[in-house]
């Protein structure tokens, strides 16, 4: 059977996609293993882990690293209970105070980075907390929070209160709901919000930029690398967070096929009880 021109039009424009995604990141990749001074892949010279050996006895590098992980470290832990916290207010939010609560909620969102770093580090100064990685923890966390909230709140629209109130006729208490009900509802949410929180912090710019004091990220690093002339020893940086960002997103789809099975496995349970009931064969 022909394949139409549309099928190879759409197969054409998927190639494109997938090409305008990942060429980038390819090139990048390539130019770590390259023995040229200057990061290319063409003209190719030799294979090399030369620049791996560099980045790994760059100092200056490797504190912003240090610094750059307990950045996504500390927003993490720090942006997923706020963010999961706001979306069960706002979920239980009626009548206009929810649209008013859901604007400021989402308004780190909408306003420029820079803007958010100029007020964290005003705001913080403020109140004697010196402008270090902590205060850029709460800056970043400001913005990340609304992501945390927006990815919860949509998971919270499935979730059936049915469950909540069987549990509270029960003897449930609003504790034991919430840990019990409600936040293993809520897991996947939560997983995909802390890797999208680890992985925004990694990239954070703008707001470390002014807040982060004498303390250097890995992107003020790079920033800063470019004005006097970047070498491969970024590539081979960069080469290792791409294959963090990988791992997370593999091991986030392995956690969510086996959560999906076991939610299968339960359902097909339930189901079964329910039809041995049905006939009589149910023992209680």
């Amino acid at each position: 059977m022909k394949r139409s021109y549309s099928h190879y039009l759409m197969v054409g424009y998927v190639a494109l996609f997938i090409g305008f995604l990942l060429l980038p990141l390819l090139i990048v990749g390539g130019a770590a293993f390259n023995d040229t001074r200057f990061p290319s892949v063409w003209p190719w010279k030799a294979s090399t882990l030369h620049w791996f050996t560099q980045m790994a006895e760059n100092r200056q590098l490797l504190v912003a690293v240090w610094n750059t992980l307990m950045l996504a470290v500390g927003v993490t832990l720090l942006s997923v209970p706020i963010g999961t916290a706001a979306a069960i207010v706002l979920n239980n939010t009626k009548g206009k105070s929810r649209a008013l609560l859901y604007a400021l909620m989402t308004a780190p969102i909408l306003t420029p980075a820079a803007v958010v770093g100029i007020s964290t580090l005003i705001f913080w100064r403020g109140v004697n907390v010196p402008a270090g990685i902590f205060m850029t923890t709460l800056g970043v966390s400001s913005i990340i929070s609304a992501f945390v909230m927006l990815l919860v709140l949509a998971r919270l629209q499935s979730f059936d209160r049915a469950l909540e109130d069987a549990a509270l006729d029960l003897g449930a208490t609003n504790w034991q709901v919430l840990t019990m009900v409600m936040l293993p509802h809520l897991r996947p949410a939560i997983a995909v919000g802390a890797m999208i929180a680890f992985l925004q912090a990694l990239e954070a710019f703008n707001v470390p930029l002014f807040a982060r004091g004498n303390a250097e990220t890995v992107t003020i690093y790079i920033a800063s690398q470019v004005r006097i002339g970047v070498t491969p020893q970024i590539n081979a940086l960069a080469v290792i967070m791409i294959l963090i960002a990988v791992a997370g997103g593999v091991t986030y789809e392995i956690g969510r096929r086996r959560e999906h099975k076991r939610r299968l496995k339960l359902e097909g349970l339930a189901q079964a009880a329910e039809q041995a009931e049905e006939r009589g064969e149910l023992i209680y």
